[in-house]
């Protein structure tokens, strides 16, 4: 009777007008500080953490053994469009870039899973992610309620600008994770093909993986609601060991004898605006319409009955 309650309680909601708030991403920014002191960009753009005590690998809670982390294997620079850096899907900004390329906010809005922590090195100490973006399967809007039962792309990320170290660099730790039933453990190599097949995206070509090497170079061009960016990339070391040691699911996502866990490579992104819709063009997220809404929502409300 009470599972028969709950399922007539999730229907209901189906025809809320209330959901619509849920693609409302204003209150994302977990990690961020009332105010931030002055920007200093360094030429490349973003402040080595590993050199003012940060650490580029991430915080994971309850690990076997303990302290083990993931990898932040993409950054996007300070350096980049000032626009871009924001936290918006309006005017360019940054959610409206993951979107050039198929990745958008949580399923309905709502945070899913534990949290992970970074010290970027910027003077604030342990955060928590600020967000996580998932591949969205072409749909901006639910796509990403597929993501969390079926797997998939996505990343979180964390963005540098503590009183030591302000340069507004978006830090991404990037991978390919199993579907919810295999509790989004990550598949092999998911930490380094994560990170390519981002990078892929936005491209649009496969990135050779194995060939890559410091300094490997790309660049192209996403658009999306009226938006041009144009995107270059280039692969740095230096600031990941190339090992699997001390990294998260480190048994199952190193190839043994093959590649390590993480293979010791950023991604390293400079993002400038090309091109911008016409005045008149103003594209706002709209929320999804009530019957597109229902059969998600139902199916990951029964996928997570049907784990518990």
């Amino acid at each position: 009777m009470a599972a028969r309650a709950m399922s007539l309680s999730f229907v209901l909601l189906c025809y809320t007008p209330a959901l619509a708030q849920a693609f409302d991403y204003s209150g994302w920014r977990r990690s961020s500080k009332n105010s931030a002191p002055t920007k200093s960009v360094p030429s490349e753009g973003y402040y080595n953490p590993l050199l003012t005590g940060g650490s580029m690998l991430t915080v994971v809670p309850d690990t076997f053994p303990a302290g083990q982390g993931e990898p932040l294997n993409a950054i996007i620079t300070g350096n980049s469009d000032e626009r871009v850096l924001q936290q918006t899907e309006t005017d360019g900004g940054l959610l409206n870039y993951f979107m050039s390329f198929g990745f958008a906010g949580e399923c309905l809005g709502q945070h899913s899973g534990s949290d992970q922590g970074a010290d970027l090195g910027d003077g604030n100490g342990i955060l928590n992610e600020t967000a996580v973006i998932r591949w969205d399967y072409g749909d901006p809007q639910l796509g990403t309620c597929k993501e969390t039962i079926q797997g998939g792309n996505h990343f979180r990320y964390w963005v540098q600008n503590g009183p030591s170290a302000n340069s507004g660099a978006i830090f991404m730790g990037i991978s390919y994770e199993m579907p919810l039933n295999q509790d989004h453990d990550i598949v092999p190599n998911g930490y380094n093909n994560g990170r390519d097949w981002l990078v892929g995206n936005i491209t649009n070509s496969d990135i050779p993986s194995a060939n890559l090497t410091n300094g490997s170079f790309f660049n192209a061009t996403t658009t999306f609601a009226g938006y041009t960016y144009q995107t270059n990339i280039q692969y740095v070391s230096g600031l990941l060991q190339n090992t699997s040691v001390g990294i998260n699911h480190n048994i199952t996502v190193e190839i043994n004898g093959v590649v390590n866990a993480t293979d010791g490579l950023v991604a390293v992104m400079q993002v400038s605006i090309t091109g911008t819709p016409p005045k008149s063009f103003a594209w706002r997220p709209s929320p999804p319409q009530a019957w597109k809404l229902c059969p998600t929502f139902l199916l990951l409300f029964f996928t997570l009955v049907s784990l518990s």
